[in-house]
């Protein structure tokens, strides 16, 4: 039933408890020292000791420390023949489970191991009833949390501290299967974490269940690879890296977690889908004006903090009423995404282009000057010029556009104030021969740099 380590230096009563013991079907080893009691505990695993009080080379407060110092989950039931309160005092307040008192009837004994059997189960389900709590809030603290750093914090110390492990990689994959570095803890910095990742990708090819890769670079060359699944489809994985192979106890924990991350990044995801609506315009799926202001304060944050520049162009397209009195309202909407598809070809994927409402169009050039912006706004114009629209549908429309530039800190310090003098300087070239740029002034009015042909468009 259970393994016991009976400590007595008399040789009578170590035949006499052990026979008593092993009428209960309980395996017994029986030593007469501390040294050799100390050696059977480092040797086998024990749920029970039972010890004398009285030994000839010291005594069973001794093993009794030692054994809850260095064998947390044994039990010890200490025997004595001084009937007084102090060594039970002691015994007791030092971890014993039982203190008898000689002559101990075999009942008795058998009676006592077999409490300290029972209070060691109960000690080891409340324990385990505790890790599984904790592990339930740990999935739940990974599940819930919605920010991406919080989210590599919190389940990189999840995983941490149910594995073992002396470092802890996050992967995300992309919907090609690509992974992306969401953070780790334990490493020794990006030179490390470049290398681990090297080697570790082509051993994460359609992971679907925990892995071991071995033979990696560096202090940890055993990782566990634990897929972060959502149903079938593998959305990111849990790396946790050992000197050797990891303990088998952490793959349940482990997955467990990992689930809770896979549902995580699935909401993240769901949230950032959400985002992007809320910052796209419903008919061109550029963005709106709700995320140029949000991108305009960072982008003044950024430049205060480094002294950067950037810029704003402002476009109308010319005489776009008459494309809406001619053709109807249908073919004005889709001239306006085509139109959306023509100016995104012009700049570049870091810049922001923008429907500001109607036929009216923004773009944030970022770290770029006013004379960088005049050639980019120059290159849109021609564009739109030589663009001929709704070809597919058998018009093929010609339009020209007026555009106004405004850069930071140039022109003015102030977002508002930026977005007006762009305004402006458009609406400077609406009041002459239009398909033109102009460049803003300081003053109330906007200067312009050229002209250009008049419109050809309706």
């Amino acid at each position: 039933m259970a393994r016991l380590l009976l400590v007595d230096d008399e040789k009578m009563a170590r035949v006499l408890y052990g026979d008593s013991l092993r009428e209960l079907g309980h395996e017994v080893t029986a030593v007469a020292t501390i040294p050799e009691a100390k050696e059977a505990l480092a040797r086998e695993r024990y749920d029970v000791v039972v010890t004398d009080l009285i030994l000839a080379q010291g005594d069973g407060i001794e093993v009794l420390r030692h054994t809850k110092e260095n064998h947390p989950g044994i039990e010890v039931v200490v025997i004595t023949g001084l009937d007084k309160v102090d060594p039970a005092v002691r015994a007791l307040k030092s971890g014993a489970a039982e203190y008898l008192v000689k002559p101990v009837a075999p009942e008795v004994l058998q009676h006592a191991v077999n409490r300290a059997l029972a209070t060691r189960e109960l000690l080891q389900e409340n324990a385990a009833l505790r890790r599984s709590v904790s592990l339930l809030e740990a999935g739940q603290r990974i599940s819930t949390t919605l920010d991406r750093g919080g989210l590599t914090n919190t389940a990189c110390n999840a995983f941490l501290s149910v594995s073992s492990a002396g470092g802890v990689m996050l992967l995300q994959f992309d919907t090609q299967g690509r992974p992306r570095l969401l953070g780790t803890q334990k490493l020794a910095g990006a030179a490390q974490e470049s290398a681990l990742l090297t080697h570790l990708t082509p051993h994460l090819k359609d992971v679907r269940e925990a892995r071991l890769v071995e033979g990696l670079p560096g202090e940890w060359p055993c990782a566990l690879a634990v897929p972060a699944m959502d149903g079938e489809e593998l959305l990111g994985c849990a790396l946790l890296f050992y000197p050797t192979a990891p303990p088998g106890d952490v793959s349940e924990p482990t997955a467990f977690l990992a689930r809770s991350l896979a549902l995580a990044l699935r909401n993240q995801g769901r949230i950032a889908q959400v985002e992007d609506l809320a910052y796209l315009d419903d008919l061109t799926h550029l963005f709106n004006l709700r995320y140029l202001h949000l991108m305009l304060d960072r982008e003044l944050k950024s430049a205060e903090q480094t002294h950067g520049v950037f810029s704003l162009l402002f476009l109308d397209l010319d005489y776009f009423k008459a494309v809406n009195d001619t053709h109807g309202h249908v073919m004005g909407s889709q001239l306006l995404v085509e139109m959306a598809h023509v100016l995104k070809g012009c700049v570049r994927d870091r810049d922001v282009a923008v429907r500001y409402g109607g036929d009216e169009y923004v773009v944030l050039l970022r770290g770029t000057d006013s004379g960088t912006a005049l050639k980019v706004a120059e290159r849109i114009r021609r564009a739109v010029e030589s663009h001929r629209f709704l070809a597919t549908e058998g018009r093929a429309l010609s339009l020209t556009t007026c555009i106004g530039v405004a850069s930071f800190p140039e022109h003015t310090l102030d977002k508002a104030t930026l977005l007006d003098m762009a305004d402006r300087a458009m609406y400077r070239g609406k009041k002459g021969p239009r398909n033109v740029v102009y460049v803003a002034a300081k003053g109330l009015e906007a200067t312009p740099p050229a002209r250009h042909s008049q419109p050809t468009g309706s």
